[in-house]
């Protein structure tokens, strides 16, 4: 019998989605990092990236990236997130480049570079308003990446990179973009040679892209989510691109209970079981089923998308997800499952959660 809930993984429709947001960035001279740590870093997935045309895997976690090169993935490993003094060791042994922006994390990677016998590339975060990782003027950017390219001999500097709308919300567009093209020509008329790397973002990216208003120096994107949760593209920032399959995740949760309730809780009201005074719509009395999954698997189920268009998340607490059906076309019964597509937080807990079973499909040899 099948365990539920359960995540399935599409991996042909994964494939697919892959090839056509690489061959878009290709059209502009753009290379693609895979983010894989939107779906925790699963080996089959990844591989279906690589497969797809991504030439570098990149996660924000080092345990991924080994997983990955133990599973026998050959394509070079890229940690996106700065790496901690504590893991050095393991970051410089499993991956072959790292985002970097502070002048100790560089000596440490290159004094474990030189002790493994390795050459190492890092990519130097520029700041450009997002207030996330990267230093946050020219001065800095330059005197960093000379440090690397003049004295460090252990490193290899790869290029130079940001990061755009994950914290702050400030959205890649032609300026922004465009100062960092103009910062990557400062350095590399400072080195006497290009960068491999000019980085220009993650998903977020893609819409100026589609508009071809990317600057031309820009070659390189790293891309998790405008490939694995392809829903987000139009829900989020009005951008469709053609042919993209929303089910390459789509979780599967089993009903525990149908009854007919008020659609208003009765008595006094307190904070839920996150601390939160939620809103409840009175609607009167409609048939309801609750999943046995909750906020605990997804993180917020308001990240939820039910298949059935006739069914609406009503909220979670961390164990249960409570569904009205009321004008669902379906006549559900105890026991049968509702599928739903899943936004980048709630395939992100889904995929990581030990309770949250996986099902790879459509495996491609």
């Amino acid at each position: 019998m099948e365990r539920y809930p359960v995540l399935e993984v599409d991996l042909k429709k994964l494939r697919s989605n892959t090839e056509i947001v690489t061959s878009l960035c290709s059209q502009y001279g753009i290379k693609v990092a895979g983010v894989v740590k939107g779906f925790g870093g699963i080996a089959e997935a990844s591989r279906e990236m690589v497969r797809g045309g991504c030439v570098q895997l990149g996660s924000s976690r080092i345990e991924q990236l080994k997983s990955l090169k133990e599973y026998g993935i050959e394509v070079p490993m890229m940690l996106v997130r700065i790496p901690m003094a504590s893991e050095i060791q393991e970051v410089v042994r499993y991956s072959d480049m790292t985002l970097v922006s502070e002048k100790a994390t560089l000596i440490a990677l290159d004094k474990e570079a030189r002790k493994q016998d390795k050459k190492y590339g890092v990519v130097i975060m520029y700041d450009l308003g997002d207030l996330r990782e990267g230093v946050f003027t020219r001065g800095e950017l330059n005197e960093l990446c000379g440090f690397v390219e003049h004295e460090l001999h252990g490193l290899v500097l790869e290029g130079i990179g940001t990061n755009l709308s994950c914290y702050g919300s400030v959205a890649p567009t032609n300026k922004n973009l465009t100062e960092l093209s103009q910062a990557a020509a400062e350095v590399e008329e400072m080195l006497g040679r290009s960068l491999n790397i000019i980085s220009g973002g993650a998903t977020t990216t893609l819409p100026l892209l589609v508009k071809g208003q990317v600057p031309k120096k820009i070659n390189h994107l790293r891309i998790g989510e405008g490939i694995v949760n392809t829903q987000d593209l139009p829900l989020y920032w009005n951008t469709d691109i053609k042919g993209l399959d929303a089910d390459t995740f789509v979780l599967k949760a089993q009903i525990i209970e149908l009854n007919q309730k008020p659609t208003h809780p009765i008595g006094e009201l307190m904070v839920n079981a996150f601390g939160e005074h939620a809103h409840y719509e009175d609607r009167g009395i409609r048939r309801r089923a609750i999943v046995a999954l909750g906020n605990q698997d997804v993180g917020d189920s308001s990240k939820l998308i039910p298949k059935d268009k006739g069914i609406k998340v009503l909220g979670a607490s961390s164990d249960h997800t409570i569904l009205d059906i009321q004008d669902s076309s379906v006549e559900y019964k105890l026991g049968d499952t509702v599928e739903f597509n899943v936004l980048y937080q709630a395939m992100l807990f889904t995929s990581l959660s030990g309770y949250v079973h996986k099902k790879i499909i459509n495996d491609q040899q």
